[in-house]
């Protein structure tokens, strides 16, 4: 197996005495001037300011923003009403459902995402993963059980890190040395993100059924069957266009959906006008209170497919690392809001006067001329709701892998200018054939948008005790303020919740099959990476015998960069390396990737560097963040480490030697570690590593090809580890 990167603590001074990985100053990151020729404080960078945007800018990303950010949330309207089987529903019903609907779409999108969710990002970057990193840059986690990123002091000096406040309270403290609280945020963001994936397989199915679906409308001779093919013959051009990358298309998107909230909005007001025009009184909340006076616990059972109205907000977050907040914000509050009310109240309008026509809302109350218009457009922009949820799928397994709680998977990617669009074949496939399945099994049923809220509401449950954690430890707010936030949207979203688990036997299962799926995976993973570590740290070769084996072993020209994952000590596999191979170059460096809980690392900060005494044996410790792209490609990276070796280099001999070597020159050592347990662990971890861990580290993709390690010059080395 590859060389997994596993973040320790570095000790450059290679001392016997190893001091607790919690006590690491930065000098021990960061050598000395009197040891390397240069100072530590030559690396402390600048925070990083936000950047300033100009208003045409704001409203230019506010404008590109509809394309990317807003599909899912705008489609809503094509489901949600169609979604709800109440048979007969009287005027007060539907006022009293169109007050739900503005309600959450007032607390939850405007309140809880728009004002609130959107200032908790990591430096632009948004999401479940970024509320998690934030958390780390405000927290020293001690469980390294799952996603296992050791805090050094050198990392508060990087640009992209968050300055931690002098201040200590009582509730960061408790996080800091609860090991158990530290384990239950991190099940709960895995989950979350988790939860996201499931929901990249579940908006396809939905949003492109439900667009397809009008056609039945118009057309008597199409039936279920007919419609359920057709959504999948779309499915599988969308899922097969997604190598071309969304900047083949992008430019399509921002208009796409700038016409589908135009033509709702008028189409809205055309039926207010027409059907109901006091519709509006609905924003009045006792007409939810009638419904629930009218319908008891039958009305409590339809709030899981009223909450398909807010699906798609967590996508504001998610995608803000390509906006601005400011341009979101103006997007949400100038065209997405105003335009789903409009949208909402004109179909609770046409549905006043025809209440027979519910499971065919959307389209039954579009105007005969537009029919065909809308038919397009809807298709279009369900597609358009597809891609940003299939993409922020990509960019969820990519930060994973980065962070080291997920299996390497390959990852292309599709624009020069845009860092963040990636594509994955193998996550790809997996959605293409889940929603193919989904779509077909539930035969464009129901049980699809159970299975939709349910992972939506779940997505919007975890983001809101996140938020809580971040507004107590990282923004130090008042303890009842955080706590009013907390019980106010957490009383909102477990109401849904307890709705829709009532749905779990018709479709509301699927996200938590999925999310099962991978969550299986990143444990399975994480925890054989944490039993190599381990056994390295415990087999570790001490400083004496590490400098006798160089000092034994024979020296020939060139440069060896051994990677290695242990960043205070030289693993095992060293030592079976000489034996084999029975000389050592006459520069050897021992690498160690570390991929920081942090957006990114700039280059000026990428590598720390250190001597392990003998002559010409050196630490380099690369770091990247989790959206950087790891690459030893070509010459760059070793004439790199190199020049800040030279640098600090403390006589002309040294450079001269380093230059020589260099000129000799590369080769990369790499370990394949085997690990296999003894039964004495029990049966069931016996399992897990001989069997499942290892089926992962021969299917997913090794560490030479995420690297990009230059062709031929890499060796691999192969041991066996009994734990």
């Amino acid at each position: 197996m590859e060389e997994e990167r596993k973040e320790t603590v570095v000790d450059v001074t290679y001392d016997d005495a190893s001091s607790e990985e919690g006590e690491v100053t930065a000098d021990s990151v960061m050598p000395s001037r009197s040891r390397l020729g240069f100072s530590f404080s030559a690396y402390k960078m600048p925070q990083r300011n936000p950047k300033a945007f100009t208003t045409w800018e704001t409203l230019l990303l506010g404008y590109q923003s509809l394309g990317v950010v807003y599909g899912d949330l705008g489609t809503s309207p094509l489901y949600v009403f169609s979604s709800i089987k109440l048979e007969e529903p009287t005027e007060r019903d539907l006022l009293g459902i169109l007050s739900i609907i503005f309600w959450t779409l007032t607390l939850m999108g405007l309140l809880k995402y728009v004002l609130i969710v959107l200032q908790a990002d990591d430096h632009g970057e948004g999401g479940t993963f970024a509320l998690y990193t934030l958390l780390r840059q405000h927290l020293n986690f001690k469980s390294e059980m799952v996603m296992s990123l050791k805090s050094l002091d050198s990392d508060s000096n990087l640009k992209f890190h968050s300055r931690r406040s002098s201040i200590t309270s009582k509730a960061q403290k408790f996080l800091e040395e609860s090991t158990i609280a530290q384990k239950f945020i991190t099940y709960i963001v895995l989950l979350g993100t988790c939860m996201v994936i499931g929901d990249g397989a579940l908006t396809p199915a939905i949003s492109v059924l439900s667009a397809v679906q009008g056609i039945q409308s118009r057309s008597p001779t199409i039936t279920q069957t007919h419609v359920v093919w057709m959504s999948v013959a779309i499915l599988l051009v969308l899922f097969l266009f997604q190598r071309f990358g969304t900047s083949k298309v992008s430019f399509l998107f921002s208009p796409i959906m700038i016409l589908w909230f135009g033509f709702t909005a008028v189409i809205g007001v055309y039926n207010i006008v027409r059907y109901y025009p006091p519709v509006l009184k609905a924003i009045s909340p006792h007409y939810m209170f009638y419904f629930f006076a009218d319908q008891k616990t039958y009305g409590w059972s339809l709030l899981g497919a009223i909450a398909l109205c807010i699906t798609g907000a967590e996508a504001m977050f998610a995608d803000l690392g390509h906006f601005s907040k400011g341009a979101i914000q103006l997007a949400f509050c100038t065209t997405v809001y105003p335009s789903l009310i409009l949208s909402y109240a004109g179909e609770a309008s046409y549905l006043i006067k025809n209440p027979g026509q519910l499971s065919t809302t959307f389209y039954s109350s579009v105007p005969e001329p537009l029919f065909w218009p809308m038919f397009v457009i809807s298709t279009l922009a369900a597609v358009v709701a597809s891609q940003a949820l299939i993409s922020a799928s990509f960019s969820i397994i990519r930060q994973s892998t980065a962070l080291g709680c997920f299996p390497r998977v390959t990852m292309i990617h599709t624009s020069k200018n845009h860092e963040g669009q990636v594509y994955s074949p193998e996550v790809n496939y997996f959605l293409m054939i889940a929603c193919i399945l989904i779509t077909v099994g539930f035969k464009g049923g129901a049980e699809i948008g159970n299975a939709f809220g349910v992972a939506v509401i779940w997505v919007m449950l975890i983001t809101t005790f996140l938020i809580t954690v971040v507004m107590i430890v990282v923004w130090q707010a008042n303890i009842a303020l955080a706590l009013l936030f907390f019980s106010v949207f957490t009383i909102i979203e477990g109401v849904y919740m307890t709705s829709l688990l009532n749905k779990l036997e018709e479709g509301g299962w699927v996200p938590f099959a999925i999310s099962a799926i991978f969550i299986v995976i990143t444990l399975t993973w994480t925890y054989g990476r944490s039993k190599k570590a381990q056994y390295e740290a415990k087999n570790m070769i001490d400083r004496k015998n590490f400098e006798e084996l160089m000092t034994s072993t024979r020296r020939v020209p060139g440069v060896c960069f051994f990677c290695t994952d242990l960043m205070n000590g030289i693993p095992p596999i060293v030592r079976h390396y000489t034996e084999l191979i029975g000389s050592v170059r006459n520069v050897t460096v021992f690498v160690t990737v570390r991929t920081l809980p942090v957006r990114s690392v700039l280059p000026d900060e990428r590598f720390n560097i250190g001597k392990l005494g003998q002559s010409g044996v050196y630490r380099c410790l690369v770091q990247f963040g989790y959206m950087d792209v790891h690459s030893m490609e070509g010459n760059e990276f070793a004439e790199s480490v190199i020049a800040a070796f030279r640098e600090a280099a403390e006589d002309e001999e040294e450079k001269k030697m380093l230059d020589a070597a260099l000129q000799d020159g590369i080769v990369f050592v790499l370990g394949r570690v085997i690990l296999r347990m003894t039964e004495k662990q029990g049966r069931f971890r016996q399992f897990v590593i001989n069997n499942f861990y290892r089926f992962l580290q021969k299917n997913f993709r090794s560490n030479v090809a995420t690297l990009k390690i230059p062709p031929g010059k890499h060796l691999q080395v192969g041991m066996l580890y009994e734990i």
